[in-house]
């Protein structure tokens, strides 16, 4: 029973709902253990090829609830290794592609947590804000990785140095958010977007992620073999072999089309 986290099905897309809006989902260690556990029951399931989360009420998530941080015992860095770290990493490694849709406040750990999806959308009220400076701290839960490569290292430092909220149209204009919808059609434009990643070749976009990720730190020409290397791992997969026989098909469709039109006179290649 994870009252915290709620799980629902829309055909091949998982639904998971950070379901605490009292206190605008903030983060708990029984919050964020609760969701760790329902990325992996939920993407256990086969027939799940996408996901979506999102937040109850009236914000996705408000950050850190100090009420509850004691529990991180005084070793924060344990804690918070032991506790939050896990679903973070869930999400980052997910086997499926895992669509953020952020309605109100994303604030603080709920900034980090939104940006470990793979892509966000966002409702017109959505505001994203570092909040971490305000109280004399350092950003966390993988912000100083994220934002930067999301943003830019410019617009990561301005929005961690002053504090200053970014809203949802903002957001999409640097990059951060993909769509901006209505807060009445949000859930839909984010289950529409995760129909389409559920409908492509899972392990191929999964892989795509994942050698994004390890670009950073890597030359050229390791990046370029590392490619390859996944490419081969995922080529015999039974989406990359539906997807090679359906572009022969369409190739060997084109190819007729385009000589039947070169017999009629209609179309010459010098």
């Amino acid at each position: 029973d994870m009252p915290g986290v709620k799980r629902e099905r829309d055909g091949s897309v998982g639904v998971l709902t950070l379901d605490e809006p009292a206190t605008l989902n903030a983060m708990t260690p029984d919050l964020l253990g609760d969701l760790a556990i329902a990325i992996g029951e939920t993407t256990a399931d086969p027939e799940v090829r996408a996901l979506v989360l999102t937040g109850a009420g009236r914000g996705f998530c408000s950050g850190q609830n100090l009420k509850a941080a004691q529990i991180l015992s005084d070793d924060i860095v344990a804690g918070v290794m032991k506790y939050y770290w896990p679903t973070f990493k869930a999400l980052r490694e997910c086997r499926v592609p895992v669509v953020v849709a952020v309605n109100g406040v994303a604030a603080g750990g709920g900034f980090s947590l939104a940006m470990a999806g793979d892509v966000i959308v966002a409702a017109r009220s959505a505001s994203f804000i570092q909040v971490f400076s305000r109280i004399a701290l350092v950003p966390d839960l993988g912000s100083t990785w994220l934002l930067p490569r999301l943003v830019g290292r410019q617009r990561a430092l301005e929005l961690m140095m002053t504090n200053e909220p970014l809203t949802a149209d903002q957001a999409k204009e640097w990059g951060l958010v993909r769509e901006v919808f209505d807060e009445a059609a949000l859930r839909d434009g984010a289950l529409a977007l995760a129909r389409k990643l559920a409908g492509g070749p899972t392990r191929a976009l999964v892989a795509t992620r994942r050698l994004i990720d390890e670009s950073e730190h890597a030359t050229y020409a390791e990046q370029f073999r590392r490619e390859i290397e996944t490419q081969a791992e995922i080529r015999l997969s039974a989406d990359a072999v539906e997807g090679r026989n359906a572009f022969l098909e369409i190739s060997g469709l084109f190819s007729d089309l385009l000589l039947a039109w070169m017999l009629r006179g209609k179309l010459r290649l010098y």
